[in-house]
């Protein structure tokens, strides 16, 4: 006999199994039929018109949990609006199962009967054939029943965002520039919004508003504080664009770099002090105070970036962690730097996990619809969320510019890596700069795969480089 949870998660793996859509042309017919526009449709399903006329042409399909959605509303359809065929077909059924009624309610004269072999039993039917008993499906775990509600309160926050573009496109009356003009200027509670719902169930408890030590305060509105986010603006000494030669280059552009970013770790209760290398543990995070050694490697950027001034400086958490793995037997690069006085806290590397899969999930839908409303709408968010919560007067949710700087940091140290991991693969750093610019000499295919997936790479395109490629020559020493 089953039990109660077994049969439940039995039709909860039924209810998730993906219908069968009907091909593009159809849905089309389907909608016409039943007088509904695109605009209405769209609504209907909190999507935008764009993506409905996606999925009615083929370029896309829906995904759960509109998929299912849709998929109702079309059967529903079909029963009302039969192809011409069908419902022809469906009329002379009608018909002659009227003829067939009314035949049996008169009396027929009786059939003289047929004589029947000794064997037979006229009064007693044929037994039916006993159909084999179908093997039952194997239940869904308890790991994939939790992996499938995950997925489905993370499908729900995802619509957070189809409900706020198609508002705005509703209120801009279809305009797509004002509508995106006014998503980008809702982008910051819309995001803080999304972050509390993705809080809603977390394991850990955050200070929204710390004690901040004085490092971590500007001085003024137009300076800033004291931490050094090591941003890198490299450039190879040996190749340049003024000397004659036709070595060609690539620009890539690392996709979503602060989206990405988002994982990494993050204090999450006040900071404290420590003095020496007391506060460096790799469950805990902050800034330190650091005395970095020399970097004796022109052909590759410099993980502290681009420094003007020698000494001391600030670095964050994601800056100190880059910096202690490269100095490790793994890479031997350079010598530890000197750890002077910390400010940290308790730490975890998931903290922002849940959102950055939700807006994961949402670029992905955009870009496999070809929507470029919601996908901008989404790098803004991502983009203010981090840019806005430190002493910003645009966000007053939280105060943590901690994870401000490491977050900035946390990208910075991830386009290193893919520096080195370039130049590894026997590929010339031509340049890197900020947090997604990285121009690489060779075939940069065999390294990185190409795409608008966040572990993807693609060629950046801009003003002054078109086509993203261009040449540079070696420069005589």
């Amino acid at each position: 006999m089953p039990t109660e949870d077994e049969l439940f998660a039995a039709v909860d793996a039924l209810l998730e199994d993906e219908p069968e859509m009907p091909p593009p042309a159809e849905r089309t017919r389907l909608r016409e039929a039943a007088r509904v526009s695109q605009a209405r449709l769209a609504q209907t399903l909190q999507t935008s018109t764009q993506t409905v006329k996606n999925w009615e042409a083929g370029r896309s399909e829906p995904r759960p949990p509109r998929r299912q959605a849709y998929q109702r509303l079309l059967n529903g359809w079909a029963e009302k609006y039969p192809q011409p065929a069908e419902a022809e077909l469906a009329t002379e059924t009608a018909r002659a199962s009227e003829i067939l009624t009314r035949s049996t309610d008169q009396p027929t004269p009786a059939a003289p009967a047929a004589e029947a072999p000794a064997t037979s039993t006229p009064d007693q039917p044929p037994a039916p054939a006993v159909a084999p008993s179908p093997v039952p499906a194997p239940l869904p775990t308890r790991p994939q029943r939790r992996a499938k509600s995950a997925a489905r309160a993370q499908a729900e926050t995802t619509g957070l965002v189809a409900r706020a573009v198609h508002e705005e496109l509703e209120r801009a009356e279809g305009d797509a520039d004002a509508a995106l003009k006014a998503l980008i200027k809702r982008a910051i509670p819309d995001v803080m919004a999304m972050f509390d719902e993705t809080r809603a169930t977390a394991r850990y408890q955050y200070t929204a508003y710390p004690t901040l030590p004085d490092i971590l305060h500007k001085p003024s509105k137009r300076e800033s504080d004291q931490i050094w986010e090591a941003r890198p603006n490299f450039h190879h000494p040996d190749y340049s664009l003024k000397a004659p030669g036709a070595i060609a280059v690539t620009a890539l552009d690392a996709n979503a770099a602060y989206l990405t970013a988002l994982k990494c770790w993050l204090p999450i209760g006040k900071l404290e002090h420590h003095v020496g290398d007391d506060g460096v543990d790799a469950k805990r995070s902050g800034v330190h105070l650091i005395t970095p050694t020399e970097w004796r490697h022109p052909h590759l950027p410099d993980p502290l970036g681009d420094r003007e001034e020698p000494g001391p400086l600030w670095v964050t958490n994601a800056t100190l962690r880059l910096l202690l793995r490269l100095s490790g037997p793994k890479y031997g690069l350079l010598d530890a730097p000197v750890i002077h006085e910390s400010w940290t806290s308790g730490a975890t590397e998931n903290f922002l996990g849940a959102l950055r899969k939700t807006l994961t999930a949402a670029r992905e839908e955009a870009i496999a619809e070809d929507d470029t409303i919601t996908l901008e709408y989404i790098k803004s968010m991502y983009s203010k969320f981090v840019s806005t919560m430190g002493e910003s007067i645009h966000n007053r949710e939280i105060q943590r510019p901690d994870w401000m700087h490491i977050i900035h940091s946390q990208a910075y140290a991830n386009l290193w890596g893919k520096a080195y991991k370039a130049h590894q693969a026997g590929l010339e750093v031509i340049a890197m700069m900020g947090t997604d610019e990285l121009h690489v000499t060779g075939d940069w295919r065999q390294v990185f795969a190409e795409g608008r997936g966040l572990a993807q790479m693609k060629i950046k395109h801009s003003d002054a480089k078109a086509s993203g490629e261009y040449t540079v020559g070696q420069v005589a020493r």
